[in-house]
């Protein structure tokens, strides 16, 4: 696997899932979760959170079938905040994914009186970060999430 392809594949798996918005294709599964799945000649992303609000899942990267990357997220909208405008604004940031640090949205997105804010550390191979969404400077959504390389080498 060259990283390079990797992080290729999670920016276009990221461009068609969650932030593509086409719920019509993501499935809906018998424990109330909700599946996302991408593949790419011979790399796959699925991606499977609960949620409501608040929400939480995770992406599972896979090349020829066998799991390689991942990352695990936990965030909310506020209580008494509309849904629908907060994720369209998450959306449109996780669209602009940065191609060096492929977690979630750029660093910063404005979007009339939405601002989407991105703190990361580390890289491809090990990160963690938190994203929040604030309207007229009022915090409205936040997100944490940690992943990086998985099944790199024998362990259990």
């Amino acid at each position: 696997m060259k990283k390079e392809e990797l992080r290729k594949f999670i920016i276009d798996s990221n461009k068609a899932g969650y932030a593509s918005g086409e719920e019509k294709k993501w499935l809906k599964e018998r424990d109330r979760s909700t599946t996302i799945q991408f593949k790419k000649s011979d790399w796959k992303m699925h991606d499977n959170f609960f949620g409501g609000e608040p929400y939480g899942g995770r992406i599972i990267v896979s090349h020829k079938n066998k799991p390689v990357w991942m990352m695990v997220y936990y965030g909310w909208v506020a209580k008494n905040v509309k849904t629908d405008a907060v994720y369209k604004i998450l959306r449109e940031a996780l669209s602009r994914m940065p191609a060096k640090y492929p977690f979630r949205g750029p660093k910063k997105y404005k979007d009339e009186n939405f601002v989407y804010e991105n703190k990361w550390k580390g890289n491809l191979e090990e990160y963690s970060g938190e994203e929040k969404i604030t309207q007229n400077k009022k915090v409205v959504y936040k997100a944490n999430y940690i992943g990086g390389l998985v099944d790199q080498r024998k362990g259990v």
